[in-house]
């Protein structure tokens, strides 16, 4: 595809890489769409920094790769904490690139219980578990590993041994930095001002980022948004669902963006 024409821009994970889209890049680009992925700072090849790692910064960080390769029509697409990155930058830096957002089990729009999030998350498990992290990062990855995928997965062992790899390769800091900075974030003013066609895709056995918590209220706030629920699944279903993702991806971009020449 030329500079100009469609593109996918992914935003990866919490403790991934660029490497978590390696299931979507073939079928996308079979079907002759741009993908660009990059890793985040402090993630796989990028330089760790002493801070950055909120989303303000790292929208920023988007619209440097943005601006860098000269692209003026993208569809973002965001898993996990990489969703609240793709909604500030659409409110950092406006959505004239921008042609469609795809959240694939964001853990947006606020995580924590406050006053006017009462049903978030207890500010004290969060420091208990934020605290397991910080003495033992393999042993915490195998204790969450289970539940990652969901009991109707599909994903092998392998994939799951993948998952943690990726997560115990990103520096200890950058987990811990990323991690209060997922929990800690508010998006729901960013995701009401959205104006661009979204498509969230979420499993009702996430645990990491709860249906009810995260995938639902998100596509509530998103005016036009649609929902699709996966029966059974969890947070990895980029990988242990990545056909009937790349089949949702590639409809929604038949619906909303040209097809590709």
């Amino acid at each position: 595809m030329g500079r100009h024409g469609p593109a996918l821009v992914f935003v990866h994970a919490w403790g991934l890489t660029s490497a978590q889209w390696d299931y979507q890049i073939p079928a996308l680009t079979a079907a002759g769409y741009r993908c660009v992925t990059f890793d985040k700072r402090g993630h796989g090849r990028s330089e760790q920094t002493a801070q950055g790692y909120e989303h303000d910064t790292l929208a920023d960080d988007l619209a440097a790769v943005i601006d860098g390769l000269g692209l003026t029509s993208v569809v973002l697409v965001g898993h996990s904490f990489g969703g609240g990155t793709v909604a500030r930058y659409l409110t950092r830096h406006g959505d004239e690139r921008a042609r469609g957002m795809v959240l694939i089990a964001p853990s947006t729009p606020c995580l924590l219980r406050r006053d006017d999030n009462p049903t978030g998350l207890d500010p004290e498990l969060v420091e208990s578990n934020l605290s397991l992290l910080a003495a033992d990062v393999p042993q915490w990855c195998a204790l969450n590993a289970p539940g990652y995928f969901g009991p109707a997965s599909s994903a092998s062992p392998g994939l799951v041994d993948w998952t943690i790899n990726e997560i115990v390769a990103t520096r200890l800091p950058v987990l811990l930095a990323t991690a209060r900075a997922n929990f800690g974030a508010d998006v729901r003013d960013d995701l009401r001002a959205v104006r661009v066609p979204t498509l969230v895709l979420h499993g009702d056995a996430d645990m990491s980022a709860p249906l009810e918590l995260t995938g639902r209220p998100t596509a509530a706030l998103v005016p036009g948004a649609r929902l699709e629920v996966y029966e059974g699944i969890g947070h990895g279903l980029y990988a242990g669902e990545h056909d009937r993702v790349n089949a949702d991806l590639l409809a929604f971009l038949a619906e909303h963006v040209r097809q590709p020449a």
